[in-house]
């Protein structure tokens, strides 16, 4: 394939990720679906195919060993995504997804959960064969793609087609160092009001300020719900699902071992149309708790040109084995930002499926809008 001698190093736009799938290096089985593309600016979704195992426990294939063979190890159970399954937290299951690929040596892929994926607390990490590594893709990859789901609090419904991971490719280094960060903020600001803490990247603190009138400042998720169904929008009740956190004059929260809780940036940040980021992972050096599942920021996020004005990120926080305080202010991630091989047709904010431009905090598409 030669399809790719033409990118220059960076991430990949949508258009040439579908030049990738016109030259046969992503093979879909799924018919499209025109309402909801799987191509965003900056990625592609990738859908659940329709076979999948139950197995005692997470894997990795290793050097030598296909994902098949890591399941074949374990005796698991084959499921039917057809008609839809429920997963039950603290369950494993990997699934088949629909994309295989067969990557030009030159083009690599990352994967990560999706926005809405994060928000309900499903963790899912792609795999490769021959992997040694979750949701990294080698360049020149060729085989089959496989999503690991867990669900940690609420159980959830999927089905074949249903989407909860989205990867991204790339030629090349794309990462900024802080020098670059630096140019960047002063071209174009990357986050509103004071100036950026940068160092390996722009610092991301939580805001418990509070949101409105009522000073609500996040969300925890109740345990002992009912089912959400992945694929609906604007279905549910939050009441059901989430118990409301409120300002306290010490602006601090204590963040209880194995509770989720959905929380927001101080900062409004904005992802220039040239550009894309993604929150770095948990960094221990900073307390025992992790932020943030889902990593990607596309091209527009925020951005002006796209109807943002600066938008929060929201934080998917667990602790982790002790209590943990939070104040308000403090740094919890750090949002690195990635050149793009060309600047994307449409920014996030302009494409179906942009759920969380100029958001501040918000529950997943999945639930009611207040």
């Amino acid at each position: 394939m030669t399809a790719t001698a033409a990118f220059a190093p960076g991430l990949l736009a949508a258009h040439q990720i579908q030049a990738l799938r016109d030259a046969g290096a992503i093979v879909s089985a799924l018919p499209p679906d025109a309402a909801a593309p799987v191509l965003q600016p900056a990625s592609l979704d990738l859908r659940l195919g329709r076979r999948a195992w139950r197995v005692r426990a997470s894997f990795l294939p290793g050097q030598g060993r296909s994902v098949m063979d890591g399941i074949r190890a374990q005796s698991a159970d084959e499921l039917d995504l057809a008609a839809g399954v429920i997963l039950e937290p603290g369950t494993v299951t990997v699934v088949e997804l629909d994309d295989r690929l067969a990557l030009p040596g030159d083009v690599r892929a990352a994967a990560n959960p999706k926005s809405s994926t994060g928000r309900i607390d499903v963790f899912t990490r792609v795999i490769a064969d021959r992997a040694r590594r979750f949701d990294t893709i080698a360049a020149g990859y060729a085989g089959p793609l496989y999503a690991e789901v867990s669900p940690r609090t609420f159980p959830v419904r999927v089905r074949a087609g249903s989407r909860l991971s989205q990867i991204r490719f790339a030629v090349g280094d794309a990462r900024l160092d802080d020098a670059a960060h630096h140019a960047l903020h002063a071209a174009a600001p990357l986050v509103a009001g004071a100036e950026p803490v940068i160092a390996e990247g722009v610092a991301v603190s939580i805001d418990l300020s509070g949101f409105d009138s009522a000073g609500l400042v996040g969300y925890r998720a109740k345990r002992h719900t009912g089912i959400i169904d992945v694929d609906l929008v604007d279905a549910l009740d939050p009441r059901d699902y989430w118990e409301t956190i409120h300002v306290r004059a010490r602006r601090e929260l204590i963040l209880d071992p194995g509770e989720f809780y959905l929380l927001a940036s101080k900062e409004a940040v904005r992802v220039p149309p040239d550009h894309a980021a993604e929150m770095t992972p948990f960094d221990p050096l900073v307390g025992e708790f992790r932020v943030h599942y889902a990593g990607f920021f596309d091209p527009g996020f925020g951005a002006a040109e796209a109807g943002g004005a600066g938008s929060r990120a929201v934080l998917e926080v667990r602790s982790r084995d002790v209590p943990f305080v939070l104040e308000d202010g403090q740094i919890v991630g750090r949002l690195v930002y990635e050149r793009m091989s060309e600047p994307p047709r449409t920014l996030y904010g302009a494409v179906a499926g942009s759920n969380y431009q100029a958001q501040g905090l918000k529950l997943s598409k999945h639930f009611r809008k207040a």
